[in-house]
């Protein structure tokens, strides 16, 4: 196996836990083995409430957290971080607060409604400043709101061979940071975030199933950072079941739990929050970063995302395409699983189906939003044997 492959399956693990079909409905799996039986997903295209496409925004160097004048105002980046945003988002925006408000500064600017725009905006704000988001879009219609919503905190965070020496103890601040704030948003209503539990299986085979085929990417190829081993003991460790615990048609199963976030409710519980605590938004479009002047505030917090590519004339923002097929809610499925290259993973708002690829360059390069049935379909197939 390949780095870039083992990376690949290290940032899904990592993001799973430790660091149709006819007559699927009634079918509990766990019948084979004696195992606990589990609630079966009812995997059908026609219970695909809608598809969405992320354009995940990846930095060879990570993150920028850096700070630029651009006319007569400060700017504090804080954008590009691949499929880690909002794994790090509390970790990075409380890096970029800080930045903000050197000197005393009591009035700032946020651009952007996502995941760092938001956790930004929230801790300049509970610093003491006046602070108000100016953006396009507000979170529903954000990038940000079509993440897949695991704990996934160096998933293309940045090449192996492109970051500073600092990085990766700046990174783990951010992660660790990150983490412990999520802490207090678990057990509240509409459960923004949550702990789930996750199975990682395998079949002895060998086989690879057959998938849709993948789109092309650049002619690089990225050796992706892998940190995970500066988080060791932070999150739960997964077990490997025996025989008669497995409940799935498989040879081999892991099982643990780990983080994910419901963004729907935990979007709205961040902009409920920040207005409640006296922050505003307004909505404003930027084209250049000469629309600045537009602005009251003496500093801005620029918090873009993807869109940074185009506003900045950054092309060290390369996307990374990721899609996910919604299917209709069923409460009563509480785990996730990870097969054959497919992430499955429930939400309130509906379950997560999304193909991963084979390593992670699946998808880098890749701009085109356009929802792909094909790739829906594939990644649907690939589960529904599970439960028969």
């Amino acid at each position: 196996m390949t780095e870039t492959a083992r990376s690949s399956r290290r940032a899904v693990i990592m993001g799973l836990g430790s660091l149709g079909a006819m007559g699927l409905a009634g079918c509990a799996v766990g019948t084979r083995s004696g195992a606990p039986p589990l609630p079966p997903v009812r995997l059908q295209m026609s219970r695909v409430a809608r598809i969405t496409v992320c354009l995940r925004p990846f930095r060879a160097a990570g993150p920028r957290l850096e700070v630029e004048t651009v006319g007569d105002k400060r700017v504090v980046h804080n954008y590009g971080h691949g499929g880690s945003g909002w794994s790090l988002a509390w970790g990075s925006s409380s890096i970029a607060a800080g930045l903000a408000l050197e000197g005393g500064v009591r009035e700032v600017a946020v651009i952007g409604c996502g995941a760092l725009g938001l956790t930004s905006a929230l801790l300049l704000r509970r610093a003491g400043a006046r602070v108000t988001i100016y953006a396009k879009e507000r979170l529903p219609q954000t990038r940000s709101a079509r993440a897949t919503g695991t704990w996934s905190p160096d998933s293309r965070i940045a090449a192996a061979d492109s970051v500073a020496p600092t990085f990766p103890v700046q990174w783990e601040e951010m992660a660790r940071t990150s983490y412990a704030t999520y802490q207090s948003y678990i057990g509240l209503p509409g459960e923004p975030v949550a702990m789930s539990e996750r199975y990682v299986l395998a079949d002895n085979t060998g086989q690879t199933p057959q998938l849709a085929p993948e789109p092309a990417a650049a002619a690089e190829e990225v050796r992706f950072a892998s940190f995970g081993q500066h988080l060791a003991g932070l999150t739960p460790p997964y077990r490997t079941l025996m025989t008669n615990e497995n409940p799935f048609p498989v040879a081999y199963a892991r099982v643990g739990t780990s983080m994910q976030f419901n963004i729907a409710a935990l979007g709205q519980r961040l902009t409920d929050d920040f207005l409640r605590e006296g922050g505003q938004i307004v909505d404003m479009t930027f084209d250049t970063p000469a629309d600045l002047a537009r602005l009251r505030e003496p500093v801005v917090v620029n918090c873009t995302g993807y869109g940074a590519r185009a506003l900045w004339r950054d092309e060290s923002v390369v996307p990374v395409r990721g899609q996910i097929a919604w299917l209709r809610p069923q409460p009563e499925v509480r785990y996730g699983l990870f097969y054959r290259h497919v992430l499955m993973l429930p939400h309130p708002e509906g379950i997560v189906v999304q193909e991963t690829g084979r390593n992670d360059m699946y998808g880098y390069g890749n701009a085109d939003e356009a929802p792909d049935r094909r790739e829906a379909e594939s990644a649907i197939d690939t589960l529904a044997p599970l439960y028969r």
